[in-house]
Formats: structure tokens, sequence, C-alpha cells
């Protein structure tokens, strides 16, 4: 993949997120599409962000 181990380790055990740079790298031995791996980087990003209790916000007043 051209990247050392410790940065496979670290993407793999979730240290670091996956970047489009990393995503082209997977995608092109794995056969698979970046767009892909980036879609489930967003989906874990917003998912781990969800288990936190998000702060009270107040909403837009609704226009007629």
């Amino acid at each position: 993949m051209g990247i050392t181990r410790k940065a496979l380790s670290e993407f793999v055990n979730e240290k670091t997120a996956c970047s489009p740079q990393m995503a082209l790298r997977i995608a092109a031995v794995t056969q698979t599409s970046a767009e892909s791996w980036l879609a489930m980087q967003i989906k874990l990003d917003l998912w781990k962000a969800r288990q936190n209790n998000p702060i009270k916000l107040q909403k837009f007043p609704k226009t007629a």
C-alpha cells in the first residue's frame, strides 16, 4: 500500500481516521471505491458525535 506498518496499525486500530489519501490507497488494493471508505468514515464520525450528549440548542423560528 505504500504506507508504514505503524500507519496501517493506527488506522486499523482506529487511532487515525481514514483520510482521502488513505481511502485512495485502500480502494486501490481492495478494488473498491475511495468514496465508500470515506462514507464509512463519515458515518463512524457521526455515530461517535451522537454518543456524546449534544448541547441543547435553540431552533430558528419558523417564518411564514
